[in-house]
């Protein structure tokens, strides 16, 4: 029997058919057959026949056009196939879509159909006696599918885990995040400060010690994904191994640089974990290059990443980089309140004493920061601390302030 290995090179291509279709329905008394079709790779067989030919018949290699099938069976795109048949012994024949009734594929010998019974009747291209028969080329042709297949398998169910890791990941930096929030619930709003603040320390140590955990393991499986380094380092970071995050957000950039199709939001989450690191370090220079960095390889984030730094200079007390950073950050988006907030409480680090009045004098820019977070955040969770200081200063609240069209006032 002549087997050609195109034949089944191309075995996944072929249309959709019915799922069963019977040269003749049996007049007399039938068994059923079923099956399953697989091809010379050892996956599914979709599309073709199987027939079944009388034995004492034309069968096997002497198959030609004359020869009678007793039940033809669709192989439908499972690789599966069933249909009726009267009793008796049969060949089961294979043919590939298209395949002319002298020739096949493969078929079975010694297939019984019983009346009332369903026979199983498989057939199996990869079977060793159907591969050893093959010429020596063809069977190197299936040697090296078979190891592609085998290849492609193996990176796809890596690929498959590693998506299910980033999703625990993305969630976990989300409960990290919200720490505060889970601590209060898990505490109740009632707990003292401290212990909140433990509880919330707990939360993001635990989120954050999976995190790392999964992803030094994602890495070492596929070292030239950026994102799981990126996701390693935001984890690293939130556990403050500075050191470590700052090299695996350069590991990061690295691969970013080298990368045909560049990721904006990778690049920006690198550049940005290694300017809240610089920030947090006292590195101004350094972190203000590294989320102008975050800004340029994403700028559709660029107000984003420059709020956060104010946020973090904030954090760390430097009146003067946080004064800086808002301004740039106002000039990108002046919609956002919490940025005229942070700028006033830079600012208002420099007031002086008049000596001749004995008041308190706010440096230039300082009241009109603060007027204008009230104009666009009247109940914003910082508003009636705002007020205050307003009021120290005799200070009326000024209404007129109008943000730029198309501009929704935010609570923050």
């Amino acid at each position: 029997m002549k087997r050609n290995l195109s034949l089944w090179l191309g075995m996944m291509a072929f249309a959709l058919v019915p799922a069963l279709a019977q040269l003749a329905p049996p007049s007399a008394p039938s068994g059923k057959i079923h099956g399953h079709v697989t091809n010379p790779t050892g996956a599914s067989q979709a599309g073709g026949t199987v027939s079944l030919v009388e034995v004492g018949h034309a069968s096997g290699p002497g198959l030609n056009s004359a020869t009678t099938d007793k039940g033809t069976y669709t192989v439908d795109p499972n690789g599966d196939y069933s249909g009726e048949a009267p009793p008796g012994f049969y060949t089961a024949v294979y043919r590939s879509p298209g395949m002319t009734p002298d020739k096949q594929a493969d078929h079975i010998d010694g297939v019984k159909i019983v009346v009332g019974q369903d026979t199983q009747q498989d057939i199996d291209m990869s079977r060793k006696e159907y591969v050893d028969a093959l010429p020596a080329d063809q069977r190197k042709q299936l040697e090296d599918l078979r190891k592609h297949n085998a290849e492609a398998m193996k990176a796809n169910e890596v690929i498959k885990n590693l998506n299910a890791d980033l999703r625990v990941v993305t969630q976990d930096i989300k409960d990290a995040d919200s720490a505060h929030e889970g601590a209060v619930q898990a505490l109740g709003a009632t707990a003292s400060r401290s212990d909140l603040e433990a509880k919330e320390q707990e939360i993001k140590t635990a989120k954050y010690t999976e995190v790392e955990t999964l992803m030094l393991k994602d890495t070492a499986a596929k070292p030239d994904a950026s994102i799981l380094w990126a996701q390693l380092g935001q984890a690293q970071a939130g556990l403050k191994k500075y050191d470590d995050a700052v090299t695996t957000f350069k590991k990061t950039l690295d691969i970013e640089s080298t990368s045909k199709k560049p990721n904006p939001q990778v690049q920006g989450l690198a550049d940005s974990g290694l300017g809240e690191i610089y920030a947090r370090q006292g590195k101004v220079q350094d972190a203000n290059a590294a989320y102008d960095a975050a800004a340029k390889a994403n700028p559709t984030q660029a107000a984003f990443y420059l709020k956060n730094e104010a946020v973090i200079f904030f954090q760390m007390n430097n009146g003067d980089a946080q004064v800086a950073v808002a301004d740039e950050a106002i000039a990108a988006d002046p919609n956002q309140p919490l940025l005229y907030y942070l700028k006033g409480q830079g600012l208002i680090q420099k007031a002086t004493l008049d000596p001749k009045t004995q008041k308190i004098v706010a440096p230039p820019g300082c009241l009109e920061a603060y007027q204008k977070y009230l104009q666009l955040a009247p109940d914003g969770p910082y508003a009636a601390e705002v007020k205050g200081i307003l009021a120290g200063f005799d200070q009326k609240i000024d209404n007129s302030y109008k943000a730029p069209p198309g501009s929704k006032k935010k609570g923050n």
